[in-house]
Order: C-alpha cells, then structure tokens, then sequence
C-alpha cells in the first residue's frame, strides 16, 4: 500500500507539473476588435476611430452642448475580458494633459468605470487599458471611451486613436 500512495503522489506531481506548463497557453484569449458605434465597416481597420480633442462647448468651458469626446463600441456578443487602446497621433509639440474615461455599459442602463486618468503622452505613444471584466450576473453592450480637454485648454485640438477588443 505504501508503494501505491508513493506512485500515487509521483504521477500526481507529474500530471500538476504538465498542467503547469500547458496553463499558460491554454490561459490566452483570443481577442476580436469591436466596431464603433455608427462605424460602416469600411476601410482598412475600420475597428479604429481617430479623434481629436475638442474645444468645449459653452459658457466658461463647460461642456453644455454636444461635443465629440464620446465614443462607443458596440458589444454584439458575450466576452469574458475587454482591452482598450489609446494611441496619441498629434504632431504638435507639447500638446496639453486631457482626461481620459472609459466605461462598461450593461443592458440594463447602467455602466461601470474602468478608466479614470489624465494623460499627456507622446506622439505614438498611449496605453493599453485592461483587461476589464464584467460584474457577474452584468452583460456588457457597449464599451465606451470619454476623451476631453475640459481642464486643459492646451489640449485642444490634439489627435489620437482609439479601439477596442473583445476577449473569450
């Protein structure tokens, strides 16, 4: 019996140890990229919108009126993760700080905050964001990106790129 429990234990480390090393492979997600909410799908990467900052609209640089700081991705189908990216495109030389948000929304109204940052990166140069989960029991429909200059008026006028990726 002994002699069994000792085998036992051997093939045990043996099965955890290729467990191990296959976990790693099996753990990546494939990811598709999301079209934008009114994107037509043509293009050669429709799936990436290019932006710029823009200035707000209103009285003392309160945002009142529509401007182009938001931007969705539309969800069509469940993902376990989301990845979103941000790439500065200005050429300008010093452009200003600007907030970048980014949101979760469910379909049942409601979202979640997944991004709240001030950035100022160089040109291509940005950041890959997540990746995000959704709550349990929370079905994701869109992906939403807040990007704008209400605190720094140097920002105006700076250009970026953004998408986002669905992952299983």
């Amino acid at each position: 019996m002994r002699h069994f429990r000792h085998r036992l234990a051997l093939l045990s480390s043996a099965v955890a140890v290729t467990l191990v090393s296959v976990l790693p492979v099996a753990a990546q997600a494939s990811c598709t990229f999301l079209m934008p909410v009114g994107g037509n799908g043509s293009g050669p990467k429709p799936w990436i919108v290019k932006k710029k900052v823009e200035r707000p609209k209103g009285l003392l640089g309160r945002a009142v009126g529509r401007t182009n700081w938001n931007t969705d991705f539309v969800v069509n189908q469940p993902y376990r993760s989301f990845k979103l990216f941000f790439t500065a495109d200005s050429t300008d030389g010093n452009p200003g700080a600007y907030p970048i948000q980014a949101f979760l929304k469910f379909s049942d109204g409601g979202n979640l905050k997944v991004v709240d940052q001030t950035m100022q990166p160089p040109t291509g140069t940005g950041a890959q964001f997540g990746p995000f989960t959704s709550p349990s029991g929370k079905a994701v429909s869109q992906v939403n990106f807040r990007i704008g200059a209400n605190n720094d008026p140097a920002a105006t006028g700076f250009s970026y790129r953004i998408s986002v990726q669905g992952c299983n």
